[in-house]
């Protein structure tokens, strides 16, 4: 039984990941609020949104895009870990890939428009 309603596949990476970053559960305090926003009467009886605090870092996590409480709980475990990371180690793994890429794709263009007023000058 999946404890956020996701496939094992997904759930099995969050819970690796925590154990990569040294996250344990009993260090996440858990908190569910009603969300703001629209949707009327389901929003107002639900407390659908849910409010993450990492009692170590006090790294503090608000989410509340989904309907289902328990894929908010799997949203916002993941983005908490995300910033756990970027205070651990100053990045995260895939945001570093990202702005690599781009760094790339700016020093090929800047090649090729060298490349084009050199040979405009010609």
């Amino acid at each position: 039984m999946s404890l956020f309603n996701v496939s094992e596949k997904k759930e099995k990476a969050l819970l690796d990941r925590m154990l990569e970053l040294n996250v344990h559960e009993v260090e996440i305090e858990e908190k569910f609020v009603r969300s703001s926003g629209p949707g009327g009467q389901k929003t107002n009886k639900t407390s659908s949104c849910v409010c993450l605090r990492h009692i170590p870092t006090d790294i503090t996590v608000k989410y509340q895009k989904e309907r289902s409480q328990s894929l908010n709980r799997f949203f916002a475990r993941r983005i908490l870990l995300d910033q756990i990371e970027r205070k651990q180690k100053g990045f995260v793994k895939e945001e570093e890939k990202r702005v690599e890429k781009i760094r790339n794709q700016k020093r090929k263009r800047k090649k090729r428009t060298k490349k084009k007023l050199i040979d405009l000058e010609s």
